[in-house]
């Protein structure tokens, strides 16, 4: 993936794909890492993130080739499952952690499944974000850890696109939804997750933030106890 500006007056913009597709045609070249400065600024503020979780089952949405499943078996979660829509990008894991083929806006999971939540850099992928987030909400126990990252909107003001080559050497562009952070904390709200950490990382010769990270908790309800009269 590279952060291009083609100005598309000059008959330049490549074929711009839906994620779905994009990431099927992807996947053969996708290396379970992060493989540009945009990926590595943004795992560079998340693994930390994750670092202090210690979770007994981990979910990670989106997971693509796998390159946060390493992160959260380090945590030492027994459970461990990888939920990605392309079939594509999945059979290129290299992890042997649990691996599901899902649509990441319909989790395939009971409510209070998992302590911990990630998803690295889908919200782009998603145009309705409210319901994205209300359903890691929904899949998170009390008290639950949701970790996951966008890129920033940034990306929109400066005119930046998601670009990659495919196996004959074609450009595309992937299809993105920018969402603004007052929409990504409005979301977190609704779905009774307090935010706990936001990350604005940059890359080296960009003047603006490439990603923002977010870390919210999951909130406890706590009964009152009402004294009788």
């Amino acid at each position: 993936m590279r952060a291009l500006r083609l100005p598309k007056w000059l008959g330049l913009s490549p074929p711009v794909l839906p994620a779905q597709q994009a990431y099927d045609l992807w996947a053969e070249s996708y290396p379970p890492r992060p493989h540009n400065p945009v990926m590595e600024a943004e795992q560079n503020v998340v693994a930390p993130l994750i670092a202090t979780t210690t979770p007994s089952r981990a979910l990670d949405v989106g997971t693509g080739t796998g390159r946060y499943l390493p992160l959260l078996a380090a945590t030492g979660a027994p459970v461990v499952v990888g939920l990605d829509l392309s079939m594509a990008m999945l059979t290129r894991h290299l992890s042997l952690a649990t691996r599901v083929c899902a649509d990441g806006c319909r989790l395939p999971f009971v409510d209070r499944s998992f302590e911990l939540v990630t998803s690295s850099l889908m919200a782009g992928d998603v145009e309705r974000l409210g319901e994205w987030i209300a359903e890691m909400g929904r899949v998170l126990m009390p008290g639950g850890h949701l970790i996951y990252s966008d890129f920033h909107p940034s990306w929109a003001e400066e005119g930046w696109r998601r670009t990659f080559r495919g196996p004959e050497g074609q450009l595309f562009e992937v299809g993105y939804c920018p969402h603004s952070i007052d929409a990504h904390l409005s979301a977190l709200e609704g779905a009774a997750l307090h935010v706990r950490t936001i990350r604005e990382p940059r890359c080296p010769g960009h003047r603006s933030p490439v990603v923002v990270a977010f870390h919210a908790v999951k909130r406890v309800r706590t009964a009152i106890a009402l004294r009788p009269r």
